[in-house]
């Protein structure tokens, strides 16, 4: 199934009772009631090289020295077991755990000494979304509130982009980013944009056979002129909600209602959803899993004219560090049995994908992560939290293929040149949409403020 989730806080009685008689005037239309309830978890005149984006999220921090920069010469305490292959680009080499990509990279540019110095998932996580660091550093399960309320990458784009069809600018799945104890990480909705330009986060699992799409489809017994008639009977209960005074329930019942509507009566966004349109054999070449399968759907997004499709990276309880990125145990045989396969055939198959379909050059993938993993080990023969240099790439939208910016030292701890901040990366995104890197935006309260503290990375663009 598919959830569609709001982030706004339904705390008020008043609004609730109003939503109620709202969903009783639909006749069982259940989606703005999905809509409105909280998850428990000026474009530029700048020329754009990508039409969309693509955050290929592995939450949880992907290690440097398995992925983008191995240390072959390094002790073994610090490279680990795995050796290197060559790549596609001269003179590269990754991590042999990664084969398919390697096959790519003529179309990657890889960053090795990316930059936030906070060893905490939650602050550094918010940084590398916003490109703001967090206040202050290396906080644990840190809040979503202010001061820590700058808009993340997709609210941007969504404020910068409006959608102009039924789907949305910018969307985020297969769920949101939590910390244990469902903490969710600041810096994934809209902040001081509003809740009107939060990325739409949807719950779902395309990996599933059950994976179904009813929920964009209004009920057999409601025609459309029924439907139209219940709208106008909203357009009234919204009405009265403006008129007595509970402005902020008014605005986001509407717009949580508005996003219902335009579902229910758009035949593109079903489709966009419908996965089950791609053949088998496509659907197997991501595999299987719920993330990969996101991947897919991701595609199918972009392709349907959403401007910004981040996925993150899901968890699975039966695995060791629940089948995540944060490998404070047993680091090695979670990468060589797992992790790194996963990655290397989703990703691979992302890239191959849109580029078979002559999208890459107008989609930008960027392979993310929140921070690294230690030089060395621990004594649980895993590798901790570490911000202080790590890799990230990016391929496609007008990103230069083939290069490599930035090094780190001989055990790949701190970055030596070239270094890179969350800022940067920011920007360079915005850039290549065509926004700018400084664009203007403006807070709830009308004042503006640049998108971006950063510089374009001119090394890869």
């Amino acid at each position: 199934m598919l959830r569609l989730v709001s982030p706004d806080d339904a705390n008020n009685l008043t609004r609730r009772e109003w939503l109620r008689a709202g969903a009783i005037g639909l006749g069982g239309l259940t989606l703005p009631q999905l809509l409105a309830q909280q998850a428990r978890a000026t474009p530029s005149a700048k020329p754009a090289k990508a039409k969309s984006v693509i955050i290929f999220g592995l939450l949880g921090g992907p290690s440097q020295h398995d992925t983008w920069d191995p240390k072959p010469n390094a002790p073994v305490e610090v490279r680990g077991p795995f050796g290197t292959i060559a790549s596609r680009t001269v003179g590269l080499r990754v991590g042999e755990l990664m084969p398919e990509t390697a096959k790519l990279t003529d179309k990657i540019a890889v960053l090795r000494a990316v930059v936030t110095n906070d060893n905490a998932h939650s602050s550094s996580g918010y940084q590398m979304l916003t490109g703001v660091p967090h206040a202050p550093l290396n906080v644990e399960s840190a809040l979503p509130k202010a001061p820590n309320n700058w808009p993340s990458l997709g609210a941007m784009v969504r404020y910068l982009r409006p959608a102009a069809g039924q789907l949305p600018s910018a969307v985020t799945l297969p769920e949101h980013i939590w910390n244990d104890g469902n903490f969710p990480w600041p810096g994934q909705d809209a902040g001081l944009l509003g809740r009107k330009h939060d990325p739409w986060l949807i719950h779902c699992d395309p990996s599933d056979a059950k994976f179904k799409i009813d929920a964009l489809a209004p009920p057999t017994e409601v025609s459309a002129s029924r439907l139209s008639d219940r709208r106008e009977l909203l357009d009234g209960i919204n009405h009265r909600l403006e008129s007595s005074g509970t402005r902020g329930a008014f605005e986001t019942h509407d717009a949580n209602t508005q996003k219902a509507f335009e579902l229910v009566s758009s035949g593109a966004a079903r489709v966009a959803f419908d996965i089950e349109r791609e053949p088998d054999r496509l659907r197997e070449r991501y595999g299987r899993s719920r993330f990969a399968q996101s991947c897919l759907l991701a595609r199918r997004l972009v392709e349907a004219g959403v401007s910004l499709v981040q996925i993150n990276w899901t968890r699975i309880a039966k695995l060791e560090n629940q089948g995540g990125w944060d490998t404070h145990a047993k680091h090695n045989p979670s990468a060589k049995d797992f992790l790194m396969p996963m990655m290397d055939r989703a990703f691979s198959a992302l890239v191959t994908d849109l580029d078979a379909r002559g999208m890459l050059d107008e989609t930008l993938v960027v392979w993310f992560g929140e921070f690294g993993r230690t030089p060395r080990f621990n004594g649980n023969g895993g590798r901790d939290h570490w911000g202080h240099v790590f890799s990230l790439a990016l391929a496609g939208g007008g990103i230069r293929g083939g290069v490599v910016y930035g090094t780190s030292d001989k055990n790949g701890a701190y970055a030596s040149d070239g270094r890179v901040e969350p800022r940067d990366l920011i920007a360079t995104v915005l850039d290549r949409l065509g926004f700018g890197a400084d664009a203007e935006l403006r807070d709830a309260e009308g004042r503006p403020f640049a998108a971006s503290r950063g510089s374009v990375i001119k090394a890869i663009v």
